[in-house]
């Protein structure tokens, strides 16, 4: 299934060059990378936009956005769907047949979840609220949806943003390990008896590699012949897998938390295959256009480029150059910067639709690069990863506007933070625009209108008054 072309060994990293090839989809070139997805659709694009307009490769969901609770139905829509011939969750979601999707049971990155997993369960956020998702039931809608990947359960007790600052105590994290490796071992159980298709991919905790030397050593001796990939939430265990030769032909599926293109070159050095990466969509609903190339352009040093342009900014509101210079993707080659900010400015959902085709389209042909450069005789991979550090700066930009609506995965458990986007409503008096005439009255210092003359404002205007009746009654004023 997946097959090592070239590995280029240089100061201890091993980067390598492969194809992954999945029952039914197109072959995915590694290093490569999944499109993250909410509620089974990729944000901002539809499936005809996405076969039309990019070359995606898959993308991961989240089984914790189809299983919300309802008093209306007692199972989930998403198990009753007649397929026909196609398999159920890319029929359900309308995934173009090509492409391939990975199933887990939490979005990436995951919403911290209030209480924590149990023995035999993990707490997952639906759009109903937090409920408890069972390895059982887990188990149960892989071999429904029959998705083309699946990561079984792993006993994750915190958000990817904290995974190298806030590790639970060292005999947690042994538990962490111990319930993974059941739930594992439950899951290759039940697909030895029903036989799917689905392929698994085994997960690697963000736990130190003598915590969970047991567990790598039970998978490359006892189920290695059942995983076909692993799933790395903490790509610095990798350098340690060489002590486990049987994993090492297996293909390595980043679910760590990566913000930048300079994390995905520095992973890819570590050995890492397939990514799935979230700073794509939240570029996008930035309203950020990436710009970063893989080789970097050769630029005279007048210090480090943006990797990316911030499309709400001034600058671009009578420009028509297209968002990235050279960009062959179908938001550069029709549209220009000027038309792009009107959509941003004027909350057009098609200005973010053009994002995520761009955002997507520089995402392939960095990876497309990076293959370029590993295959090349001698590979230009490490002097290209030098100059790339240097060309661009650490961190992608910060958008200055407004994102789109909130959307689930959006959602922060966290206390006292400030809203996402200003409210569309605010109170009359907010920014110093209150009528002070007005303030008095309510305030009960003042009358005005009709009340001051001593006389009760009518409900209804008279209709035998002219114009000077009803500006004296308080139903109309004239413009001098």
């Amino acid at each position: 299934m997946f097959n090592v072309l070239k590995n280029v060994a240089a100061d201890g990293s091993v980067p390598r060059v492969g194809q992954l090839a999945l029952p039914k989809r197109k072959r995915i070139d590694t290093p490569n990378f999944f499109a993250l997805s909410s509620r089974g659709a990729i944000p901002h694009m539809t499936p005809d936009v996405i076969s039309k307009h990019t070359d995606l490769n898959g993308s991961y969901m989240a089984l914790e956005d189809f299983v919300e609770k309802s008093q209306k139905r007692i199972e989930p829509a998403v198990f009753k769907i007649d397929s026909g011939e196609r398999d159920p969750l890319h029929a359900y979601t309308a995934t173009p047949t090509p492409q391939a999707t990975v199933l887990g049971a939490r979005r990436h990155p995951a919403v911290v979840a209030p209480m924590g997993n149990g023995k035999d369960y993990i707490s997952v956020y639906t759009s109903t609220g937090f409920q408890k998702l069972k390895n059982k039931e887990y188990c149960r809608a892989i071999e429904v949806l029959r998705p083309d990947i699946a990561i079984p359960l792993a006993d994750l007790t915190f958000g990817y943003s904290h995974m190298r600052t806030k590790l639970p105590n060292p005999k947690r994290q042994l538990r962490m390990v111990e319930r993974t490796e059941d739930w594992l071992a439950e899951l290759v159980k039940l697909r030895n008896a029903e036989g799917n298709g689905t392929v698994i991919f085994a997960p690697l905790l963000p736990v130190s590699y003598p915590t969970q030397w047991e567990y790598l050593s039970r998978l490359s001796q006892d189920y290695v012949q059942q995983l076909s990939g692993l799933a790395v939430y903490d790509a610095d265990i990798l350098p340690d897998l060489r002590a486990h030769e049987s994993l090492g032909s297996l293909p390595c599926l980043s679910m760590d938390f990566i913000t930048s293109p300079h994390e995905i070159l520095r992973q890819i050095r570590l050995g890492m295959d397939m990514f799935a990466l979230t700073f794509i969509n939240t570029a996008s609903d930035a309203g950020i256009a990436l710009t970063f190339t893989f080789p970097p352009p050769e630029t005279p040093n007048s210090g480090a480029n943006p990797l990316g342009i911030d499309m709400w900014s001034p600058a671009h509101q009578v420009s028509l150059e297209p968002l990235s210079d050279g960009c062959s993707c179908y938001a550069c080659t029709k549209h220009h910067r000027a038309y792009l900010q009107h959509l941003l400015n004027a909350k057009e959902m098609l200005g973010w639709t053009l994002l995520q085709i761009h955002n997507h389209h520089i995402l392939n042909e960095f990876f497309r690069g990076i293959r370029a450069s590993l295959t090349a005789e001698p590979s230009t991979f490490e002097r290209d990863y030098e100059t790339f550090s240097k060309t661009y700066e650490a961190d992608l930009p910060k958008g200055t506007g407004e994102r789109p609506r909130a959307r689930g995965y959006h959602f922060k458990t966290e206390g006292g933070q400030s809203k996402m986007n200003t409210p569309a409503w605010e109170k009359y008096d907010t920014g110093g625009t209150e009528d002070p005439a007005l303030a008095a009255e309510m305030a009960g210092r003042a009358v005005t209108g009709a009340a001051a003359e001593g006389i009760e404002t009518p409900l209804v205007p008279d209709p035998n008054d002219d114009a000077k009746d009803l500006d004296k009654k308080g139903f109309a004023e004239i413009s001098q």
